[in-house]
């Protein structure tokens, strides 16, 4: 069925439903399984090269020959590399060329995506956790915002999906929940709640157009709510993670090297590089390994809600009935 909010129309898609852009998990025949079913899915350009090997436009042309319809892209913007900053501005390029007309950006000042993606017709929601961050974004001109709140997979923010709604409501853009939902009651909770869309994430690992490995969709599976751990062992922040022997081992507070790093104002730049680089290659390695020993998996508190594998297709569809 087709549900008209304002970020359907900012979108052009008929359920308010996003696949969230994941590290590593955005693999092509998942966005395009999400966005064939009437939802939205978005592509993770690092995902999409890095892990899944392809040519950034071949990519995107690869999913445009699985579904006809939207789908959005996920452009991470902090930071001064500017090696890394010239590849994001060609990869928005090219998926503007390519038709792509919503984006999605994450941490950073978002004006310059927003000029760029503006001036090509399309529109700009920007992640945020806390009423700072949505107000960089709309100084930067975006046009919704996505909330990411307590109960979200990985990164997650630190405030429950009724309390950031209402800290965000003066802003008077759509915006869209990220956190916490994992089954059809608690979508039509949240855009009861007044939200314009959902993003889900980890429900969306259990498919099987997901590459994630057998174990990964299994531990989501088998998890409950007080199986979600957070953990500062992996970037420096908090992040949402199964609990499993590894991250039993690892522990979840950073160390006292690193967190002496982590405060200093030149020191952080290298701990957080290292951070980053380690988590880059353990997590690229835990898409595909069945080896709960050495591997950690990403996952919200939607995981209390799911209790199988199941096209993603079918969980789009069967969120929208829920809107009946």
């Amino acid at each position: 069925m087709t549900f008209s909010t304002a970020f359907t129309r900012h979108a052009r898609i008929e359920v308010p439903l996003v696949c969230g852009p994941m590290y590593p998990c955005s693999n092509p025949e998942l966005v395009a399984a999400v966005s064939e079913a009437g939802g939205l899915g978005i592509v993770q350009p690092i995902a999409l090269t890095y892990v899944h090997g392809h040519d950034f436009r071949a990519g995107l042309r690869l999913i445009k020959s699985l579904t006809a319809k939207p789908i959005g892209f996920n452009a991470l913007i902090e930071g001064n590399n500017r090696i890394y900053l010239d590849r994001m501005r060609l990869w928005i390029d090219i998926a503007l060329e390519e038709g792509l007309r919503f984006f999605l950006t994450s941490l950073g000042n978002p004006k310059w995506v927003c000029e760029r993606v503006h001036a090509a017709g399309g529109v700009v929601y920007h992640d945020v956790t806390e009423r700072k961050w949505a107000q960089k974004g709309i100084d930067g001109g975006v046009d919704g915002l996505v909330a990411v709140n307590a109960r979200a997979g990985g990164h997650a923010g630190g405030k429950s999906p009724e309390a950031l709604y209402e800290e965000l409501l003066p802003f008077g853009v759509p915006i869209v929940s990220a956190g916490g939902v994992g089954t059809p009651a608690e979508f039509t909770r949240h855009l009861r709640m007044g939200y314009a869309g959902v993003q889900l994430g980890t429900r969306f690992i259990a498919t099987p157009e997901c590459s994630a490995s057998d174990a990964y969709k299994q531990a989501i599976v088998d998890a409950d709510e007080d199986d979600i751990v957070l953990t500062e062992r992996l970037t420096g922040v908090p992040v949402a993670v199964i609990r499993n022997p590894y991250i039993d081992k690892l522990g979840t507070s950073a160390g006292p090297f690193a967190k002496w790093m982590l405060k200093g104002r030149r020191t952080k730049h290298w701990m957080r590089t290292w951070y980053a680089l380690n988590s880059v290659r353990r997590l690229k390695k835990s898409l595909t390994s069945a080896q709960v020993s050495t591997d950690y998996w990403q996952a919200g508190k939607s995981v209390a809600g799911i209790h199988d594998v199941k096209p993603a297709g079918q969980i789009v569809r069967e969120f929208a009935a829920a809107l009946d």
